[in-house]
């Protein structure tokens, strides 16, 4: 029987037609419709040639996924439940046909990270779809990695119907409207599609959102449960595509005549390197040789200078590192580059002591007028330091012999930071109470994997913690997207759970997941999931038995730590081994025991699991230091006076 993929019926007319034949035949016609796009090479394919007529009698749940094609989203990771049937049966019928792609999680929580990593590091759009209800709330909360690092990933959870007939299950048992709707809305940008007809401006939203130049994010569509399957007239060429971004930057020279004086006038110029340098390596780099400056990193940042380059002083912050600090804190004029100066990157406000100026290269106007007495160039980053650069060499050089003495001097804080960190990489391993025996330090255990990661060209995720704290002091990374550290939102679970996208991308990349004890247990269903999908990756869990960051806080500010441990031994490589298909190494408490435990995960096809005891006392050799501010517990008023009398 021949089908017309526009009303999906046969000649018979809809009075003739049982019940039974209708359904399926709208099931038919949905097939056709994903058959002819998958036979034309794409929607925008099938479109031009006719395979498709592009006004179209279709139900919302079909409708949303064919606007989504049009932005390039093909991928759907998802936990389907009684909130998101309707659009469950549209994947399977666009999924049997080639069109769609998706992957069934487990937790929403890890299901939304693997989502951000797949938008971060592959560069690929996909959507969450979660039910409604503590599933949506799972996934909402997920959702703050992807906002804190301007990624941009769309979220499709169900909702209350429509017609008011009472409490539907899962919703917010409360006599008010669109509650999850208004959720949303706090947590990012947010669309209820209350009706079929309103998924044109939803889209065009959520297009300009997830695929923001700069300030990306999670975009949520609410789909209520019964307007999944409603039926409206679409006119497919109508909704909107994947919007390319032009670059901007300021009109006229005067800003960059402004900045490219003083910065060719001062001595002391640092490049703060904010996370929105990621992926302008050339840029930065151009732009801090021709000012004769130092760079300091920030965690979402390494790389973007070669960890060799002498200009590079590695990360600046509460955290930060000796050669960074410094730099931050003597520099006259700071040049911040895509950053939003976020508590730890400039040390609660603090860092800069001494600067008297800066320039801001920012997309935000906002957040390029942080400071004052700036010299604010808004729009695209790359376009915008390249320029900068530009007029600076073109620029008589100024001042050359102070600029030299400066590098000099941050050369010499870079040696100290580096003679620092590599007596903590060669220190013995040290009695621990946990383990009854002498066992690596965090530090040295984090700088082999490390290596290995750099050996075998594998890109590393770093999960909240002290492992991640640790982690971007140690990396040496030499271009941006290396490391993926989750430090805007600290999420504990992020890289195990970020490591499933490797599973999901086109083109995936060995990765490894650096994780503590406690961030691992925050996701271990990532074991199941990435059997289930076929990952090749690696994760390693450096395991001191607490949260040894908030430990080593509360013993730096109060001299004793409380309740961030335990005293359940957990056996992870039993727990790994559990799960078939899964490999799991014990990496012992030497060196060449977790080095050859690495060769020997790295050659395993799927999942390997290494298992690492690490020291957890007080022995300064086994942490790397804070050498900046935090506005935190005991220190609040020491930074905040300090915060009062400078007036950057």
């Amino acid at each position: 029987m021949r089908i017309d993929v526009s009303t999906g019926l046969d000649e018979r007319s809809i009075a003739e037609t049982s019940r039974a034949d209708i359904a399926g035949a709208k099931v038919d016609a949905v097939a056709a419709r994903a058959i002819a796009i998958a036979a034309a090479g794409g929607l925008a394919e099938a479109l031009e040639t006719g395979g498709l007529p592009a006004v179209l009698e279709l139900s919302l749940s079909e409708a949303l996924i064919l606007g989504l094609l049009k932005q390039g989203v093909r991928k759907y990771l998802a936990i389907f439940g009684h909130g998101s049937t309707d659009l469950g049966e549209i994947l399977r019928i666009y999924d049997e046909a080639g069109v769609t792609q998706t992957f069934n999680f487990r937790n929403e929580v890890e299901m939304a990270h693997a989502a951000t990593a797949l938008a971060w590091q592959y560069g690929e759009t996909p959507a969450v779809v979660t039910s409604i209800g503590p599933g949506g709330l799972q996934a909402m909360a997920g959702s703050l990695a992807a906002a804190s690092n301007g990624i941009g990933v769309y979220h499709i959870y169900g909702d209350e119907t429509t017609y008011g007939e009472g409490y539907n299950m899962q919703q917010v048992p409360k006599q008010e409207q669109a509650l999850y709707g208004r959720i949303t809305a706090m947590m990012g940008q947010s669309y209820v599609l209350h009706t079929p007809e309103a998924l044109r401006d939803a889209l065009r939203r959520g297009a300009l959102c997830v695929n923001h130049p700069y300030k990306a994010g999670p975009f949520f569509l609410l789909a209520p449960i019964n307007t999944q399957p409603r039926t409206a007239r679409v006119n497919l060429a109508a909704l909107p595509d994947r919007p390319e971004p032009i670059p901007v930057a300021p009109v006229g020279e005067q800003q960059f005549e402004a900045a490219t004086s003083l910065i060719n006038k001062t001595a002391k110029v640092a490049i703060k390197a904010g996370g929105g340098t990621r992926g302008m390596d050339e840029a930065v780099r151009r732009l801090v040789k021709a000012a004769g400056a130092v760079a300091v990193l920030s965690p979402g940042s390494t790389g973007v200078l070669p960890d060799s380059d002498p200009a590079n002083m590695h990360v600046g912050g509460s955290k930060g590192s000796i050669s960074g600090n410094f730099a931050m804190r003597e520099a006259e004029v700071v040049v911040v580059i895509g950053s939003r100066a976020v508590c730890q990157a400039d040390c609660s406000g603090i860092g800069f002591a001494n600067a008297r100026h800066v320039v801001n290269i920012n997309g935000d106007v906002t957040d390029a007028q942080h400071y004052n007495r700036t010299i604010a160039l808004t729009g695209d980053v790359e376009a915008i330091a390249h320029r900068l650069a530009g007029a600076i060499e073109n620029l008589a050089p100024e001042r050359t012999s102070q600029k030299s003495e400066w590098l000099q001097q941050c050369a010499a804080k870079k040696d100290e930071w580096a003679r620092f960190k590599q007596e903590r990489f060669d220190a013995m391993p040290i009695q621990d109470d946990v383990w009854k025996s002498p066992v690596l330090t965090q530090p040295a255990a984090i700088k082999i994997v490390s290596d290995f990661a750099k050996s075998i060209d594998a890109a590393k995720l770093f999960d909240a913690g002290d492992v991640q704290a640790n982690g971007f002091q140690i990396v040496e990374d030499e271009r941006t997207g290396d490391t993926f550290t989750e430090s805007g939102a600290s999420y504990m679970g992020f890289a195990v759970s970020g490591l499933l996208a490797g599973a999901v991308a086109d083109t995936p990349r060995y990765t490894i997941a650096f994780t503590g004890d406690g961030s691992f247990m925050m996701n271990p269903q990532v074991l199941i999931d990435a059997v289930e999908h076929g990952l090749h990756g690696m994760i390693v869990i450096f395991d001191n038995r607490r949260m040894a960051a908030i430990s080593s806080l509360q013993r730096a500010q109060y001299g004793r730590d409380f309740k961030t441990n335990d005293s359940v031994a957990v056996d992870y490589v039993r727990l790994a081994g559990s799960v078939e298909g899964v490999l799991p190494i014990w990496a012992g408490t030497t060196r060449d025991e977790l080095k050859q435990a690495l060769v020997k995960a790295h050659a395993h096809p799927g999942l390997s699991v290494v298992h690492v005891p690490v020291y957890g006392g007080d022995d300064p050799i086994a942490g790397l230091g804070s050498w900046g501010s935090w506005n935190v517990g005991n220190w609040v008023d020491d930074v905040q006076s300090r915060w009062l009398a400078q007036d950057i």
